[in-house]
């Protein structure tokens, strides 16, 4: 599976001229949807069988500037019947940046309830690397 790669924007940026910390947030996002995107496609129904975040971790270790190309990989961390933890190690080249995770429960948007994780998304995410 690739990589999400990121294009950092000016506006990513603060007064230090690095990524600002509340940004590696979206790039995370940006990450999920990318390797869902590989995993299930285009035409999962996310209303009724979607994730929903509970939780974030971030450690920063190196900042990333703004002519970096940042690259995440998702890999994942734990599986339970409704929760599904995943991790991100963010890289410029070879250099490690930014080690991260998140916590998210699965959830059926219809019927405002959490909900087991659905048979083919729990498939497609034991295909992630494990860490």
């Amino acid at each position: 599976m690739k990589p999400a790669r990121i294009q950092v924007r000016f506006a990513d940026l603060d007064t230090m001229g690095h990524v600002n910390n509340a940004v590696y947030l979206s790039y995370f996002e940006m990450a999920r949807v990318h390797y869902f995107g590989q995993l299930l496609g285009t035409n999962w129904d996310w209303k009724r069988e979607g994730v929903l975040l509970v939780r974030n971790e971030i450690d920063y270790i190196k900042p990333i500037l703004l002519h970096h190309v940042p690259e995440i990989t998702v890999f994942l961390i734990e599986l339970g019947n409704k929760s599904i933890k995943m991790g991100y190690e963010v890289k410029v080249g070879e250099d490690l940046h930014t080690t991260g995770v998140s916590v998210m429960v699965a959830f059926d948007a219809s019927i405002g309830k959490t909900i087991a994780v659905p048979v083919g998304m729990r498939e497609a995410l034991e295909r992630l690397p494990k860490k």
